[in-house]
C-alpha cells in the first residue's frame, strides 16, 4: 500500500512524509541567500609579539618626548655640591660628609697625582678624567671630596669649584647633564662612585660617549672622577663569560673593558699595612681629641681589624668611633 502523506494546508500541496524532519530550506524565507560566515583568523604568536612590541616603541616614544623635563638655566651660587636627579634637579648639598685631606694616610702618591690633575682643571688647564680603583675602604671617594674642599679653600666665591654627584643608577641621564652644565660659567668635577656594571647593562654607552666618543664630547668646564673596586668596571667572572659564550670572544669584551680605557688617569688604591693603619688610628685620634693609652691603643685597634677581617682607612675610622663612643667624647675637630 502505498504511504500515508499528511495532509497539508488547502491549496499547498502535500507534506513531507510523516515522522520525516522538514528541510531547513523549506523555512527560510524566499530571496535569502545563505552566506557562510567565517571565523576571523587566530594571530599567529609571532605577529602578536611584533604588534606588542611596535605598540610599546610608539608608547616609550611618545612618554620620552613627552617626559623630558626643559633645561633652565641653573644659579650655581647657592652651593659648592650638588646631586643630579634624573628629572632634571640638582639639589644644593650645604654640608658635605669629608674628611680633612691630611687624615688620608697610606695614599699619599695617588693623593699628590689627583690634586695636581684637579688645579690644573681649576686654573682652565688641560687635565684627564680620573678612575681611582682599588681596595674598598680606601679612601678612593674621600679622597675626590676632600681634593674639592682643598681646591675651594683659598678660592673667591665666583672661581670656586663645583662638585656634582651622579648615582650610578643614573647614568643614562648623564647626557642630559652636560647639556646643562656646558654653558654655565662654573667648572663642575662629575663624580660617580662605586661605578661597576653587570653583563647585561647597557647604560656605560652613555658614559663613554660623555669620555671622549661623542660629537659633542665633554664640555670643557667639566670634568668627569669616578672610583670603582674594579679596574676594568667588570666584574671577572662576567668577563669570562662573555668570552666563553661569544662568536668572537675577544669582540665580546672589548667593548665594556675599553670604557675604563676612556679615563687618563688610573689611581690604583691597595690594603694598607699594619704601620699605615695604625697610623691611620692616631692620626683620627689627634684630630679629635680622643686620649687613650699608646700601647692599649694599638692593641684594641689591631684587635678590632682582626675581627672585621681586614685593615683599611674605613676600618680605622669605624675603631675610632667606637673608641669615641666608650670614653664619651664627641668627635668634633679640635
Amino acid at each position: 500500500m502505498p504511504k500515508n502523506l499528511s495532509k497539508s494546508p488547502a491549496g499547498k500541496g502535500p507534506r513531507t512524509p510523516a515522522g520525516k524532519p522538514a528541510r531547513v530550506a523549506a523555512n527560510r524565507p524566499k530571496g535569502t541567500i545563505k552566506r557562510t560566515v567565517k571565523a576571523p583568523r587566530e594571530a599567529t604568536p609571532n605577529h602578536s609579539q611584533e604588534r606588542i612590541v611596535r605598540a610599546l616603541e610608539t608608547i616609550a616614544a611618545h612618554l620620552s618626548a613627552q617626559g623630558r623635563p626643559a633645561l633652565e638655566p641653573e644659579s650655581f651660587e647657592r652651593a659648592d655640591a650638588y646631586v643630579w636627579h634624573p628629572d632634571g634637579r640638582l639639589a644644593p648639598v650645604p654640608r658635605v660628609s669629608r674628611v680633612e685631606l691630611f687624615l688620608l694616610k697610606g695614599i699619599d702618591r695617588m693623593r699628590d697625582i689627583l690634586m695636581e690633575n684637579t688645579e690644573r682643571f681649576a686654573a682652565g688647564l688641560p687635565a684627564n678624567n680620573a678612575l681611582l680603583w682599588g681596595a674598598r675602604g680606601m679612601g678612593k671617594s674621600s679622597l675626590v671630596k676632600a681634593a674639592h674642599a682643598s681646591i675651594n679653600a683659598d678660592r673667591k666665591l665666583a672661581d670656586r669649584l663645583k662638585l656634582i654627584e651622579i648615582h650610578r643608577e643614573d647614568i643614562e641621564t648623564l647626557p642630559m647633564l652636560m647639556e646643562k652644565l656646558r654653558d654655565a660659567s662654573f667648572r663642575f668635577i662629575v663624580f660617580i662612585d662605586d661605578l661597576s656594571f653587570d653583563g647585561n647593562d647597557a647604560s656605560y654607552k652613555s658614559l663613554k660617549a660623555v669620555l671622549e666618543g661623542g660629537i659633542e664630547g665633554r664640555p670643557e668646564n667639566v670634568i668627569l672622577y669616578a672610583t670603582s673596586n674594579r679596574r676594568h668596571l667588570l666584574a671577572r667572572d662576567m668577563i669570562e663569560n662573555e668570552r666563553s659564550t661569544a662568536i668572537n670572544p675577544g669582540e665580546a669584551v672589548e667593548e665594556k673593558v675599553s670604557l675604563s680605557d676612556r679615563f687618563g688617569l688610573w689611581l690604583g688604591f691597595h690594603r694598607c699595612s699594619q704601620d699605615e693603619y695604625l697610623a691611620m688610628v692616631r692620626g683620627y685620634c689627634g684630630h679629635f681629641g680622643v686620649k687613650a693609652d699608646d700601647e692599649a691603643l694599638e692593641r684594641e685597634a689591631l684587635e678590632w681589624s682582626t675581627t672585621r677581617g681586614s685593615r683599611s682607612g674605613r676600618v680605622a675610622w669605624q675603631f675610632v668611633q667606637e673608641l669615641a663612643g666608650r670614653l664619651g667624647v664627641k668627635l668634633t675637630a679640635k
